[in-house]
């Protein structure tokens, strides 16, 4: 009966968070930053040594020959385009070069505790918290559904936002469903 009221709930809660057609064209205007762990291809046209598959490291940046590193984190594909543009224009004349995100790996989320499948999960950047309980297959039975924490690093420190699903569930305190950010752990004990 619980996980019938969850999936309820979770269908609800998707028909109420659909936009209107001006919201949504807000949304997907906001570009893509990247993050750790996204994989990008570079393709410099008539130079086939140019390209490559990069991995934006651990420290935010990448390599790339001429140029060296490329701080990527935080930034848009554009920019990174424009940047390596740019800084290869000094050695190849008219450069056309194009970069794409390969794969969308940097924003990892987790999901522990009482729910069916816990582990870490690449989602994309606008996922709250009852979406990542769905996508970590709902809550068991077991779980205290009014004690979920968020941990998050602020700044290197550790800040724990708290998550009442049964308030959610009641359409009260809505504000507490937060957008995830990439390494959110969210506990359900």
């Amino acid at each position: 009966m619980r996980s019938v009221k969850f999936c309820l709930f979770l269908v609800l809660a998707c028909l109420g968070s659909v936009a209107p057609a001006s919201a949504q064209t807000a949304v997907s205007r906001a570009p893509y930053t990247l993050l750790p762990g996204d994989q990008l291809e570079v393709s410099v046209w008539k130079e086939p040594d140019l390209q490559r598959e990069v991995i934006v490291r651990p420290d935010g940046r990448f390599s790339f020959p001429l140029v060296g590193d490329v701080v990527a984190i935080g930034r848009s594909v554009t920019e990174i385009q424009d940047e390596l543009t740019t800084s290869l224009a000094r050695f190849i004349p008219e450069v056309v070069l194009t970069v794409s995100v390969k794969a969308a790996l940097g924003n990892k989320i987790y999901v522990i505790g009482q729910v069916q499948t816990p582990g870490m999960f690449v989602v994309n950047p606008m996922v709250d918290v009852v979406q990542a309980l769905a996508i970590a297959g709902g809550m068991t039975p077991f779980a205290a559904v009014n004690d979920i924490l968020i941990l998050r690093r602020v700044d290197g420190r550790q800040t724990v936002l708290p998550f009442k699903f049964g308030e959610v569930a009641k359409g009260r305190n809505l504000e507490q469903n937060i957008i995830l950010q990439a390494g959110d752990i969210v506990v359900v004990p």
